[in-house]
């Protein structure tokens, strides 16, 4: 480890792991770990909804974009409506089996949590 703020030849030195911040090692590992235990868990769950059931996926180590892009996707082979909030997908209605289907079609290790 280095204490090198800046080099004339690699520019802004990481002050982590001593390489150039454009090659910086710890901002690369960081982006490819995974939240949680790396498994999506299917749930369903009614509370402060006046009870209507939602089908919940979550551990989804995926960004804003792509998150949306997967729920707008689950959406659509549900043939209901939904939402995003904070990280977690909500699908209206009771759909876990359909979801856990479509997840691991789609290359996630999916389960069912809860009863």
């Amino acid at each position: 480890m280095s204490s090198l703020a800046w080099s004339s030849d690699k520019g802004r030195m990481c002050p982590k792991c001593g390489w150039p911040v454009n090659d910086c090692r710890c901002s690369r590992n960081r982006k490819q770990q995974v939240k949680g235990d790396g498994r999506v868990r299917v749930s369903r769950e009614t509370k402060g909804r006046k009870g209507k059931g939602v089908t919940l996926v979550t551990g989804l180590s995926l960004d804003e974009t792509e998150l949306k892009a997967l729920a707008k996707q689950l959406k659509q082979r549900c043939g209901t409506g939904g939402t995003v909030k904070d990280g977690v997908i909500e699908i209206q209605g009771e759909h876990r089996d359909v979801l856990v289907e479509e997840l691991t079609k789609l290359g996630y290790d999916a389960k069912k949590a809860g009863g």
